[in-house]
């Protein structure tokens, strides 16, 4: 080679050196461009993790307040129930002798949980008098009855789903689920979402769906040792069942009932009306029963409502009938419309104008307890 072709060469590898050398800093400046996004992520990252931990303080902070003002409000309702009870009016109430009706069906929120209690009239109750239980829902029969139509319109905050916010569909126990973990009753729909999203445990905290009865026991128990009146109504039911493992204990049960009654479970109260009433597991106490069902309905229990129109049709009590059947259809209950049709309207004890009412109220509470969602839950067979 001469000393041309060297330079040529040379002057080719200087070339490509430096082109390996400008690669190489742009290259290095890209690495670091990188670095530093990848440090401000990990900051965004940080910041968002803190603010997430701060927001579930909050929401920690907000559940307390809620209890503390439920609890509270039920120190209301005590002191109010007292000072009833200070006056000493016994029930009164127009009517003839109680008539047995038929059985009816009640779905508990529990395993779709089916009894069949007999109802027996208001007017049984109010006869009884003198227990504290009749002064405490009132004293005189009349302003029972006031209280009776003028409370409860609206369902409890129990009967929304916690996600979407809706009502839940009647009956309960086949729209939605309960949740052993955080003991929040999770609509179908939204049930179906968290599905879709990949989502294996509790769709409201998160938590891993317990794998055996054991471990369902056990979260359901620590609940009960926090004294949650939902966890408290849940196991009775288990206790009544014999089920996760539990042996068959319906004296168990109706304490653990009783218990959550005293804590402000609607269910509880439904339950124990149902229990008292027939003489199912306890000494038979109708008066009892009947005021399990009042305390219960006058805080929004839409089936104890239902029963109590059941109760005044068969007391022949039937213009107090058709109102407690109106308020309770008008919060989407099936039964009470058909009570209007059945027992109000086609024999004569309400007009049309009463039952279109009912009817139309009964819709715009389905249309408040629709979502996609929903719809789609249903079509899928959840």
């Amino acid at each position: 080679m001469d000393a041309r072709g060297a330079r040529e060469s040379m002057d080719a590898a200087k070339r490509g050196v430096s082109t390996a050398r400008k690669w190489a800093e742009s290259s290095a400046a890209s690495l670091e461009r990188a670095r530093k996004r990848l440090a401000e992520i990990r900051e965004e990252v940080d910041r968002c993790e803190r603010q997430a931990g701060d927001a579930s303080k909050s929401l920690q902070e907000a559940r307390r307040y809620l209890k503390d003002l439920e609890r509270r409000h039920e120190v209301i309702d005590v002191d109010e129930e007292t000072t009833q009870q200070r006056k000493k009016r016994r029930l009164s109430h127009d009517g003839g002798t109680p008539i047995t009706p038929p059985t009816i069906p009640e779905e508990s929120a529990e395993e779709g949980l089916v009894l069949r209690p007999s109802v027996a009239g208001v007017a049984a109750a109010a006869r009884a008098g003198g227990s504290d239980e009749s002064a405490d829902l009132g004293g005189a029969g009349g302003n029972l009855q006031q209280r009776l139509m003028t409370n409860g319109h609206e369902r409890p905050e129990g009967d929304r789903c916690p996600i979407c916010f809706d009502p839940i569909e009647f009956p309960m126990n086949k729209h939605s689920k309960i949740n052993v973990c955080c003991m929040k009753l999770v609509c179908n729909g939204c049930r179906l979402a968290a599905r879709r999203r990949g989502l294996r445990g509790c769709p409201f905290c998160r938590t891993p769906f317990p794998s055996d009865d054991a471990s369902k026991l056990a979260m359901v128990q620590r609940r009960v040792e926090k004294r949650d009146a939902d966890a408290i109504t849940l196991l009775g039911y288990k206790y009544f069942h014999g089920s996760l493992g539990l042996t068959k204990n319906v004296p168990r049960a109706i304490e653990l009932w009783t218990e959550a009654a005293e804590l402000g479970s609607l269910e509880a109260h439904r339950q124990l009306g149902a229990m008292y009433y027939t003489g199912d597991g306890v000494k038979e106490d109708k008066p009892r029963g009947i005021q399990h069902w009042q305390k219960a309905a006058m805080k929004g229990h839409v089936s104890s409502r239902h029963n109590l129109g059941i109760a005044e049709h068969k007391n022949g009590n039937h213009q107090l009938a058709v109102q407690h059947y109106m308020i309770s259809a008008k919060m989407g209950y099936p039964k009470s419309v058909d009570g209007m049709f059945k027992e109000g309207l086609k024999e004569g004890r309400a007009t049309k104008e009463q039952y279109a009412e009912a009817l139309q109220g009964y819709r715009d509470a389905m249309e408040k307890m629709k979502s996609p969602q929903r719809e789609e839950a249903k079509k899928a067979g959840i």
